[in-house]
């Protein structure tokens, strides 16, 4: 086997563990659920005027996302009959 041929293997090996250590970590289980988050209990994402996790400012708002047990997100029932979601929300943001 040339060296050519050995590089591309190797290459080839790094790239799959690479690929099949990070999808794991990164979804670990896990979804973001926006809209669930008490104020200042977010895992990031709080929208214009804050940086990242536990940033949030109200509870419940709508741009601020937990990460929850994939699958469970849409189930989560709030006060005010309030859900989870997927994607973030225009509700509870602050001015």
């Amino acid at each position: 086997m040339s060296n050519h041929m050995k590089a591309l293997a190797v290459a080839g090996a790094v790239a799959a563990a690479v690929a099949s250590t990070a999808a794991p970590a990164q979804a670990g289980g896990k979804e973001k659920c926006y809209g669930v988050a008490l104020a200042g209990q977010n895992d990031c994402k709080a929208g214009p005027g804050t940086t990242c996790a536990g940033t949030s400012k109200v509870d419940y708002q709508g741009n601020a996302f937990k990460a929850v047990p994939a699958g469970t997100c849409l189930s989560i029932e709030l006060p005010g009959g309030r859900k989870g979601s997927l994607e973030a929300l225009d509700r509870d943001v602050p001015a």
